[in-house]
């Protein structure tokens, strides 16, 4: 399916390709969602929530099993890794959604999210659903998602919030 999709980003955003991942990725969208946390969610959270959240870059073979094990879509613009997006087609999960700090803003979530939905319907998936950071939750709601609940997370002693959001796919 990578070539509908490098298709469609091309028409929405010149440059821009969304495919599968290919084996090796695994580390670098690791040191992708590092910098999306760190440096790219600190207008919602403290540096403190931040460390809790993405204490390191993720790598090794849990990461890599994490990914590998999802519907993985990756964005590239001119050749260089910017975004990816992650589905559990068992459970219409959206694990991972994450874009480059200095991409964000671009279209690059907008492109992933839209071919990852069209993959969704086209393999029955009714509902969507993800647990959405407060960065996060604006672009879901933009997509025509809508929130269910706040939640209140603890990791490594911190509690960063973010809400529980889903969308009818009919």
């Amino acid at each position: 399916m990578a070539g509908d999709t490098s298709a469609v980003a091309s028409r929405r955003r010149p440059g821009l390709v969304v495919r599968d991942i290919a084996p090796g990725e695994a580390a670098a969208l690791g040191t992708l969602f590092f910098r999306a946390v760190r440096d790219g969610a600190a207008a919602a959270y403290s540096a403190e929530q931040r460390r809790a959240w993405a204490p390191e870059a993720p790598s090794g073979a849990t990461w890599a099993h994490r990914l590998e094990s999802a519907e993985t879509l990756v964005a590239e613009q001119d050749g260089r890794l910017v975004g990816f997006m992650t589905l559990k087609r068992e459970t219409g999960v959206i694990d991972l959604a994450f874009v480059l700090p200095q991409m964000m803003g671009r279209g690059i979530g907008t492109t992933l999210y839209a071919v990852l939905e069209n993959r969704a319907r086209a393999a029955g998936i009714r509902r969507l659903s993800t647990d959405a950071s407060d960065i996060a939750r604006a672009f879901f709601e933009r997509q025509g998602w809508e929130t269910v609940a706040r939640q209140s997370i603890v990791r490594g002693g911190v509690i960063p919030k973010n809400q529980k959001m889903s969308k009818a796919l009919t």
